[in-house]
């Protein structure tokens, strides 16, 4: 074989299998063209899932015919004036969009600037190109790509569905539209317009997070925590959800670095190590970072699809986010995702009125009776007296018409008296409020000045012992009990080593245990903060958890995952009676722990029910 040149139209056809993976590649990169340029407005328009039509319209800087004729060329590009590939400032600049998009389409751009008197209209047609026109147009650009892969058929058979080309069209335009709130954004199909949002006033935070709600839900907003912090030149802002506010997938998790959209193994896991703690593993939360670094600290170069980045101390980035992340999340304190008390008055179905089964009488023969009597349930002789004197007004004269023990004198006498009464309201103003009562030793119910809270006692406390021990474990001082009598557990003799193995680690953390022959281990000395417990319980599912574990990690690594284990078994539990006082205590710790408001397995500890909604579901709003 003779070694040869390629053909132009072969090479970007080639260069289009990378930079044009589908209809939504191109969106992308003629969207990226139309935010370089400066555009305050971006209309997108599909037809067929991007198929036969691809539309996008700008009202940037525009192009003169010069311009227009090079942009066409191979690497020909405006957003590189000095020639460096370190301090890239523009999402695009390579120069292969708009000639490899061209090579496997029928394209046209239209556009103006401010100079011309007139637009000017270029079309290529599988990359063979067409006249340059005059024409009429206001400034700005407009890229029309029609038949898009019709030169490379193969491609073409690869495509999805029409629904499924269009809704990854729509998620690259949500995730631009994040990244800058201050350009209006429009898509739409033949049928329906999937994404319209308008150009963001405000400040910075505030426009970032209008349009994180108007893209993210509405909901997203009211459970969003601000993010912002900085370390060696490298500043991280944006929002991410309360821990209660969390779904079965990653697909609501976003980063941009530099205002480019990126999906990066770092983020991912530097959200998975902040959320740690706070989420059960197949839960995730909402959020959406933005990274702003200096050009020549991060490397965006790496494919033609620009959505991958190396950092130059990825380290450092992932200790920022990580840090950041747990900083906003401890300041939130116990506060829980708003959608939990919706849920729960979601699940409340009123019940159909039910007609209780009265005993008749005998019907009273027309002609007889009084006829106010008719259509009146029939009630047995003596009950209808009774009845009615039930329901007769009470007369101060006569306490005897109840004998209830709950209004005998004694019990009248436990009625809180004024300065109870006093510091009930104070109770009140307090987040979680004043403790009412219990439900089936299970529930704390405390009433707020404008609604009420029920709390699960066992998720409360439990994430109170964590954080405890964790405060303890920091400051060096875990306090330790030692046990009357060591209890020996038995165990399988790969668990007993694992733990024994580990026993130094496990004694910082207020756990003694030594071996005890074959399979076993004698516990001699437990936390302190965990109280009475199933020691064997607790071992028991230490030891599972170590078998779990990167056997390359320390437990101080895995903290969280074994003071979690340890809480679990030091917590009040469900079924325990608590006074008053007791469930007071527990709310006011609540009030001042971080991250109160969700379990060491990410379920919410309490619901909060507003006033005005308890009046909703008794048909009184």
């Amino acid at each position: 074989m003779t070694l040869r040149r390629l053909p132009d139209n072969i090479v970007n056809q080639i260069a289009a299998g990378e930079v044009v993976e589908r209809p939504a590649s191109a969106v992308k990169e003629l969207v990226e063209n139309a935010i370089d340029a400066g555009a305050t407005r971006i209309d997108v328009v599909m037809r067929d899932g991007g198929r036969s039509l691809i539309s996008v319209t700008d009202n940037g800087k525009g192009m003169s015919r010069e311009e227009l004729e090079l942009c066409f060329e191979r690497h020909a590009t405006s957003k590189l004036p000095d020639e460096d590939l370190v301090n890239i400032e523009h999402l695009g600049f390579r120069g292969e969009a708009i000639p490899s998009i061209a090579s496997v389409s029928r394209m046209s751009i239209t556009s103006r600037n401010a100079e011309d008197e007139n637009a000017w209209k270029f079309s290529v047609e599988g990359g063979r190109r067409g006249d340059v026109e005059p024409i009429g147009a206001q400034q700005g650009t407009r890229v029309d790509v029609r038949d898009i892969f019709f030169a490379t058929p193969a491609r073409l058979k690869f495509l999805k569905t029409e629904r499924a080309e269009f809704a990854a069209a729509l998620d690259v335009m949500r995730r631009l539209a994040m990244a800058y709130p201050a350009i209006a954004f429009t898509l739409a199909d033949e049928k329906r317009t999937a994404l319209r949002v308008s150009a963001a006033q405000g400040d910075l935070f505030e426009a970032w997070l209008d349009r994180l709600g108007a893209i993210m839900g509405r909901e997203f907003a009211d459970n969003a925590l601000k993010i912002d912090a900085e370390r060696d030149g490298v500043h991280l802002t944006g929002f991410a959800g309360v821990p209660t506010f969390n779904r079965g997938n990653a697909a609501m998790q976003f980063m941009f670095v530099n205002g480019r959209p990126v999906k990066d193994k770092l983020f991912t896991g530097a959200v998975r190590g902040a959320y740690m703690d706070l989420l059960a593993r197949n839960r995730h939360p909402l959020l959406a970072l933005f990274l702003e670094l200096p050009p020549d600290q991060v490397d965006v170069n790496v494919h033609p699809a620009k959505a991958e980045v190396r950092f130059r101390d990825s380290g450092g980035v992932r200790g920022l986010i990580v840090g950041a992340l747990r900083n906003a999340l401890a300041e939130n304190g116990h506060r829980a995702s708003s959608t939990v008390g919706s849920q729960a008055l979601g699940a409340f179905q009123p019940r159909e009125s039910v007609q209780l089964p009265l005993q008749s009488r005998p019907s009273v023969p027309v002609g007889r009776g009084n006829w106010a009597d008719v259509g009146k349930p029939m009630m047995t002789p003596g009950l209808a007296e009774e009845n009615e004197e039930y329901h007769a007004p009470l007369s101060s004269q006569a306490p005897e018409l109840r004998q209830d023990p709950a209004f005998a004198p004694e019990a009248r006498a436990e009625i809180p008296s004024a300065p109870q009464e006093h510091q009930n309201a104070e109770l009140q103003s307090y987040p979680l409020g004043a403790a009412r009562s219990q439900l089936h030793e299970t529930y704390i119910v405390a009433q707020t000045g404008d609604g009420l809270v029920l709390v699960d006692q066992h998720a409360a406390h439990e994430r109170l012992v964590m954080e405890r021990m964790k405060k303890a474990f920091g400051e060096k001082t875990v306090p330790r009990q030692m046990l009357l009598i060591p209890d020996v557990i038995e165990l399988d003799e790969v668990s007993a080593s694992r733990l024994c193995d580990r026993s130094d680690e496990l004694a910082q953390m207020g756990l003694v245990l030594e071996p005890f022959g074959n399979g076993a281990v004698v516990v001699r000395e437990t936390p302190a903060l965990l109280g009475e417990c199933n020691v064997r319980g607790l071992v028991q599912d230490l030891a599972d958890d170590l078998a779990e574990l990167d056997t390359t990690l320390s437990l101080k690594d895995r903290m969280d995952d074994v003071f979690a284990t340890m809480a679990c078994h030091g917590s009040v539990r469900a079924g325990r009676r608590l006074s008053v006082e007791e469930m007071n205590a527990l709310l006011r710790e609540m009030e001042v722990t971080p991250h109160s408001g969700q379990c060491n397995h990410g379920r919410p500890t309490y619901v909060e029910l507003k006033l005005t909604d308890i009046e909703k579901l008794f048909g009184r709003r």
